[in-house]
């Protein structure tokens, strides 16, 4: 099973959203891309962050447990070894009901998951 190992400063997070593909659902929004490469093959890498448009300083945090409680139950089964992930709090995320949230983070990871769709011009 795959470790988890959080992403703490701000290149990693940056990394993350430069290089990877994103998707947004009413409970969160979540960035995938590959992982750093001295990083252990079978390591995932997760970071959290909250805005100051998900309220004060408690709302943030209180969105931010709740993100990690999802994300320790959710992850370790759903989420691909070699990836790092960064989950992004909204607004929503403090009121919707924990298994949407759950649902919310599956339903994330199998869409960043996904091979991409070829674009065609019109």
């Amino acid at each position: 099973m795959p470790t988890l190992r959080r992403l703490k400063t701000r290149p990693e997070f940056l990394r993350v959203a430069r290089s990877g593909r994103k998707w947004a659902t009413p409970g969160l929004v979540l960035q995938a891309g590959s992982a750093v490469q001295d990083a252990p093959g079978d390591d995932i890498g997760i970071g959290f962050t909250a805005s100051r448009k998900v309220g004060n300083a408690v709302d943030r945090n209180r969105a931010r447990r709740r993100l990690k409680a999802a994300v320790a139950e959710v992850l370790p089964q759903d989420g691909r070894a070699g990836r790092d992930y960064v989950v992004i709090a909204r607004a929503g995320t403090l009121k919707r009901p924990y298994g949407l949230l759950l649902g919310d983070l599956r339903q994330a990871l199998r869409r960043v998951s996904a091979p991409a769709k070829p674009r065609t011009r019109a």
